[in-house]
């Protein structure tokens, strides 16, 4: 019976996967330890879903020890593609987590890698809990956000040689890297050198648009060298053009868990590599949904560029009644990918219509085949459970070949030698106390106003905000706030000096806005600190001025900064992505801890006194030991 749903609604069967051969229980994990496991460099894989993380691992030369995660198909699906441990645990309950580093007890983990849940900090996820704190009783702390700290607990107790964590990029650029920043200090302290980086998968191979933050960490040396991104993408085509073309009639089933394959003699080197290991003249899963009767005229009309919106256009009057959904709403409701270029990214939601995944010539979405390709897991590579946990455990996944990118790079090192002296002085941890030093020797002179203070005083901070941006001499500026140092409060003859220091009439006016807040001593008590820039109508960037100055943690993302950023990492200031690459330039040198926002005030001094973009003064700046001073040729720490 088709319902409202308007095809016949079915479960497809329930795919049962025998364990590895080499997998074990936690009763077996010792003699697998001096047996498979014997003289193999060990992984653990946290948060692992169904192993696409362990995959790259493994292909970078890992053997997986364990995997952890807390739903049940995916850890199936991990069971019978890898050796060793699949845990069922919920790392977020502190007594799970000690039973894990029990059972590793016996182990030497050369690399801890994993993907704490990303979606509290994706811009969909953080809408949709949003939703849920509002209107259905959620908790709005929530327990997702807190399972990096479970993960970095473990990585503490273990110690491995190298770390590897992935996720999505709105988890560093949603709360301006706070937890990331974290992470990196922590691991510093330990005397791990860290690395984090902005990734486009499809400069590994992955045939599809996908943006991932990746940090790595490792003990022996203080050296991340990537491999060269590909010159060529792998488009979609040459992911799925060679799979066997399926039937598709309105209603009724698309394809088979089982299906003949014959290789085409121009198959590409991509398709090529997904069928290593596969049962030869054999695809497995090449099925996907049925078709309903209106979507089947629809997708018939469409090309790679057709919005949803769009289909008015193209279809018949009478076959507007089609288009079931608000075309305003929903412009990109339905989308066909394009044969010769990328797909877009594989998410967990293609388990729930593939509207977003529409094949390029056959008139239906894509097959849980073809999305496995897409997120390069190879043709042998099964998924425990129907069809709708196959895609969802694809879709969560990390693609295979960017996990193996990133696990390269963590390879041990020949001929290098251990460290000395008690372990690694990481090069950013050197130079962010460089930083800190410059920052509270200036303090402690005449640029008082430049830095938040030991205590701050939210009357000074607006002031320097209201100011800023106006063309004043460092002597006037000086002078302006030396009226106010001893204040922490703005009176009515406080004020009349303020304006009378002015040296121009454009910062006069910037001053006249202190006057709604003159004789009000309750608006500048500590406690009262955050109404302040609404009462004074402050626009963004003098807002988020006034707040560092105060004392919050967070990253000022301005001309000035992102180009001292640039320069310490080697790399061009006008570089692609300058916004979200140049934050993460930024992390390295902001760092976490309490004087995060005393550094982040000085970069800002620095790009506009010292490193600017014309004439720099390198001899004064307290960074020019650690500067690469190579415009053309990056360096990447």
């Amino acid at each position: 019976m088709a319902g409202h749903y308007g095809v016949p609604l079915e479960r497809s069967d329930c795919l049962e996967l025998d364990p590895h051969e080499n997998s074990c229980t936690p009763e077996e994990f010792g003699k697998w330890l001096k047996t498979f496991g014997k003289d193999k460099r060990l992984a653990v894989d946290l948060f692992s879903g169904a192993g696409g993380l362990s995959y790259g691992v493994q292909q970078a030369g890992w053997t997986l020890a364990a995997a952890v995660d807390f739903d049940q198909r995916a850890l199936e699906t991990h069971r019978a593609n890898f050796p060793g441990l699949t845990l069922h645990m919920d790392l977020g309950d502190p007594a799970k987590r000690r039973e894990l580093l029990k059972l590793l007890e016996p182990a030497e983990i050369d690399l801890v890698a994993g993907g704490p849940p990303c979606q509290p900090f994706s811009r969909a996820g953080r809408n949709k809990i949003r939703d849920l704190v509002a209107n259905h009783n959620r908790d709005p702390e929530d327990h997702r956000k807190k399972l990096w700290r479970s993960y970095l607990d473990v990585v503490k107790e273990i110690r491995p040689r190298v770390v590897l964590m992935e996720n999505v990029p709105d988890m560093g650029l949603g709360d301006d890297f706070s937890v990331i920043r974290t992470i990196e200090e922590e691991l510093e302290e330990l005397h791990y050198a860290t690395q984090v980086r902005l990734v486009d998968a499809w400069s590994y191979g992955v045939p599809q648009h996908r943006k991932r933050l990746i940090l790595l960490a490792r003990n022996d040396v203080d050296r991340f060298e990537w491999a060269a991104p590909q010159p060529v993408r792998t488009t979609l085509r040459d992911a799925i053009g060679d799979l066997p073309e399926l039937e598709v009639v309105p209603l009724e089933r698309v394809g088979e868990r089982e299906m003949p394959y014959r290789e085409p003699a121009d198959i590409a080197p991509f398709a090529k590599g997904m069928r290593e290991g596969a049962p030869e003249g054999l695809v497995w899963d090449h099925m996907t949904r049925r078709v309903r009767e209106d979507d089947h005229i629809i997708f018939s009309v469409m090309d790679h560029t057709t919005l949803y919106s769009d289909l008015r256009k193209k279809l018949k009057p009478e076959q507007w009644k089609f288009q079931r959904y608000n075309a305003e709403q929903y412009t990109d409701k339905y989308k066909k990918l394009p044969w010769d270029d990328l797909s877009r990214t594989i998410t967990a939601h293609i388990a729930k219509d593939g509207y977003w995944y529409i094949h390029p010539e056959q008139l239906r979405t894509l097959t849980v085949r073809e999305a496995a390709r897409v997120q390069t897991f190879p043709d042998g590579f099964r998924f425990a459970g129907t069809r709708s946990d196959a895609f969802r455990q694809i879709g969560n996944a990390v693609p295979p070949m960017l996990g193996r990118a990133a696990a390269e790079v963590l390879k041990p090192v020949k001929g290098a030698k251990p460290p000395a002296g008690g372990g690694l002085n990481p090069h950013w941890q050197q130079v962010r106390q460089a930083l800190t030093k410059w920052a509270l020797e200036r303090r402690q002179e005449s640029d008082w106003y430049e830095f938040p203070g030991a205590e701050p005083v939210p009357f000074h901070a607006a002031v320097a905000a209201v100011i800023s941006g106006t063309r004043m001499r460092p002597e006037e500026r000086a002078a302006l706030m030396t009226v106010v140092r001893r204040s922490k409060q703005l009176t009515a003859t406080g004020f009349q000096k303020l304006v009378a220091a002015a040296p121009n009439a454009v910062v006069r006016g910037r001053i006249d806005r202190l006057e709604v807040l003159v004789d009000q001593p309750a608006a500048w008590k500590l406690n009262n600190r955050f109404e302040v820039p609404g009462k004074l109508s402050m626009k963004p960037a003098e807002e988020s001025l006034y707040r560092l100055l105060i004392g919050d943690d967070l990253m000022l993302v301005g001309q000035g900064t992102i180009r001292v950023a640039a320069r310490m990492n080697g790399v061009r200031t006008d570089h692609e992505n300058r916004l979200s690459e140049g934050r993460v330039n930024l992390v390295k040198l902001l760092g976490a801890g309490e004087h995060a926002p005393l550094r982040m005030a000085a970069i800002r001094l620095i790009g506009a006194e010292l490193c600017r973009e014309q004439q720099t003064i390198c001899a004064e700046c307290p960074l020019a030991t650690f500067c690469p001073r190579q415009e053309e040729t990056p360096t990447i720490f």
